[in-house]
């Protein structure tokens, strides 16, 4: 295989290529357009090629890899600290160039097109949810400037219309009433998109051993099993359960100078919605009347949301673990140092 590394900044329409020859030190810069991306590669005798992990990259990393590329995608923030003067395409792929250099900087996992499906049905989901949210808010704050307040909660916001309808259309204008009866189809409407999205992620649950062990850990259910196993895919993206838990955020930060290191609150890396269903998963153990004995003991010491950060962060280790070593889930697991275990 040819030795040479190839940058390429990638956007809809135009791709910016930087690469220096491997056995001459020549830099070459060649802009391709979007049609003759995969032809310019197709011509080329198989080599490296690092992109930025951002739109469509996984994508193209699919469509070189199937040529007999090496393709490695970077985080984008990693990529950011090597742009040197003003920002265009150009400067872009060369800073690419040299983040691939750098051996520190954990390379993104390339996804499936299957693992992708599932992930877009929960970006999906969450954004008809948002939209359920903006709507309800939206009737809420109308509302209060004719007097009528609703209360705090979908569910009950909506009951609470639905108890005191003979009683705003008198107080209400006819055309306020209207506008209500409008948002409330609209609402409708948007729980239907959001029942849809969720009959397809359950059905993409039942279709996948890994979700399936996944969902049997404490604190998952179906939309953070399906998740988690379309982001872990087998797991060798990440060298341990540890990596794996700091790549979401679930780690603290920490800064030091002079030999002293200080932790501080969470990093909040790595992508929120998966976060978010792990607290959210971790919180709904922590608040149970008989949590586990080590979570019971921890909350007499240290507030409540660090405890469910501290579930978090061991949830996100044990799907690290059941699927990079496919393991079905078992509670009383203890686990061992590498050297005690062999």
């Amino acid at each position: 295989m040819n030795a040479t590394t190839y940058a390429v900044d990638t956007a809809k329409n135009v791709m910016q290529l930087h690469w220096v020859q491997a056995d001459t030190g020549e830099i070459g810069r060649k802009k391709l357009s979007r049609a003759k991306f995969v032809e310019f590669f197709a011509q080329r005798q198989p080599a490296r090629v690092v992109m930025e992990a951002c739109g469509g990259s996984h994508h193209w990393a699919r469509s070189l890899g199937a040529l007999g590329w090496k393709v490695e995608l970077l985080p984008a923030g990693q990529v950011r600290a090597f742009v040197r003067g003003n920002k265009d395409d150009a400067a872009d792929a060369r800073a690419i160039w040299l983040a691939a250099q750098q051996g520190d900087i954990r390379r993104v996992p390339i996804k499936s097109c299957e693992q992708q499906a599932v992930l877009s049905l929960h970006r999906a989901r969450a954004h008809w949810v948002c939209v359920r949210t903006a709507t309800l808010n939206a009737l809420r704050g109308l509302l209060y400037e004719f007097g009528v307040a609703l209360p705090q909660g979908k569910n009950s916001a909506l009951q609470a219309l639905a108890q005191r309808r003979a009683e705003l259309e008198v107080q209400l204008p006819a055309m306020m009433v209207r506008l209500v009866d409008e948002q409330l189809r609209a609402l409708g409407d948007v729980q239907r998109h959001v029942e849809a999205f969720e009959a397809e992620i359950a059905q993409a649950e039942r279709a996948s051993p890994a979700a399936q062990r996944l969902r049997r850990i404490g604190g998952v259910g179906v939309l953070g099993s399906t998740a988690l196993a379309a982001t872990l895919g087998d797991g060798s993206g990440w060298h341990s359960a540890r990596v794996f838990a700091a790549s979401l955020g679930l780690a603290p930060s920490h800064s030091g100078t002079g030999g002293k290191v200080r932790l501080g609150h969470m990093s909040k890396r790595g992508d929120p919605y998966l976060r978010t269903l792990l607290i959210n998963g971790a919180r709904s153990i922590v608040k149970l009347a008989h949590p586990p004995e080590w979570v019971a003991q921890m909350l007499q010491r240290r507030p409540f949301n660090v405890v469910v950060v501290a579930l978090a962060h061991k949830i996100a280790r044990t799907a690290w673990a059941l699927v990079a070593y496919a393991r079905d889930f078992d509670p009383g697991w203890v686990s061992l140092a590498p050297e005690r275990a062999a």
